[in-house]
């Protein structure tokens, strides 16, 4: 089958870093599906993993945690999907990734695909709609049944991927007054296009572009982008008894600012559950069920913003180097094998 992989972890530029093969189709077995990949989107993990570093895999590390497609056969362990079912998942970053015809993935993690949607259209959402939901609702716990409705969030860096689908969530499931930051005109139009109710810019003071606003502290901050740059404003934006959580990794933030507030730190990361194995596993497939029926009452709306086709190492190249660019907004999707 065609995939598209590495040996070498290198700069983007170089025609090898991401590289057009064939490799051998896998079977399905146990919990898995083997899923026919019809698109997938690109994101920062994919481009972090991929960044230069001296390792050299024997066999071709295939990237890629987003995709939209088809069962095409099932494990014997299979309890709820059937060959012809329609899927989207983000899959396991442990085991090889979408970014080839066939891939393998256990079912406790796939979704069924949005009807309403094209598998373009779908596969903008398994990995940044997981990520907003556990955010939201597992680790800032917020209600899902609008319990919280009229607090305030804070969303840093919403006009990527998770930001674009967490405005929604956040303001249309969980009914929260949502102050997003973006810091170009065409990310502002972006997010206020997605139902955030106010934008103030992350290139600034927040505490001062909160001030302007006459908002002193928020209930609850979803950072998406640079923990370390934000964490005093961060830490004074909060409210006592407040909640903060984070997808981006840091290793210099100083905790002891939250203590007087007895604020709540808590960090998201999609994988975990796969990666682990752990007991509540099968919880993304029912969230991306969730996703899936909000998206077909017309709630919420696809995040991509540009499509690329077909799907070859070229134009993943072509996908990273916007990624590591840094101002991508919404979701780069790839549909269709050449």
């Amino acid at each position: 089958m065609k995939a598209v992989g590495l040996f070498k972890y290198l700069p983007i530029e170089d025609k090898n870093s991401l590289q057009d093969l064939e490799i051998a189709t896998p079977e399905a077995n146990g919990r898995d599906l083997l899923v026919a990949v019809k698109a997938i989107s690109a994101n920062p993990v994919d481009t972090k993993i991929r960044a230069p570093k001296e390792k050299i895999e024997t066999i071709p590390k295939i990237l890629g945690w987003d995709a939209a497609g088809e069962v095409i056969a099932i494990g014997s362990e299979v309890n709820y999907f059937n060959v012809g079912d329609l899927v989207y998942f983000a899959g396991d970053i442990t085991r090889p990734g979408s970014n080839c015809e066939n891939q393998l993935v256990d079912e406790r993690i796939v979704g069924k695909k949005p009807t309403s949607l094209s598998f373009a259209e779908a596969a903008s959402l398994p990995l940044t709609g997981i990520t907003a939901w556990e955010g939201l609702f597992d680790r800032l716990n917020i209600s899902n049944q609008g319990g919280d409705a009229g607090k305030s969030i804070l969303i840093i860096g919403a006009a990527g991927g998770v930001g674009s689908i967490a405005i929604q969530l956040a303001k249309k499931v969980a009914k929260l007054n949502v102050i997003a930051t973006a810091s170009r005109s065409e990310s502002r139009d972006w997010c206020l296009k997605l139902g955030a109710d106010t934008i103030i810019n992350h290139q600034r003071d927040l505490n001062k572009e909160l001030a302007a606003l006459n908002i002193s502290t928020v209930d609850f901050i979803f950072c998406l982008n640079n923990t370390e740059q934000h964490w005093t404003a961060i830490a004074e934006a909060i409210k006592p008894q407040g909640r903060i959580c984070s997808i981006v990794e840091t290793s210099n933030v100083n905790l002891g600012l939250l203590k007087s507030k007895s604020v709540a730190f808590i960090w998201e990361f999609m994988f975990t559950r796969p990666m682990y194995k752990t007991p509540d596993m099968i919880e993304q497939q029912r969230l991306l069920n969730k996703i899936a029926d909000l998206v077909d009452k017309g709630e919420l709306v696809t995040t991509i913003a540009q499509l690329i086709q077909p799907i070859n190492a070229e134009n993943l190249r072509k996908a990273h180097t916007q990624i590591e660019r840094g101002h991508t907004i919404g979701k780069i999707v790839l549909a269709d094998w050449e």
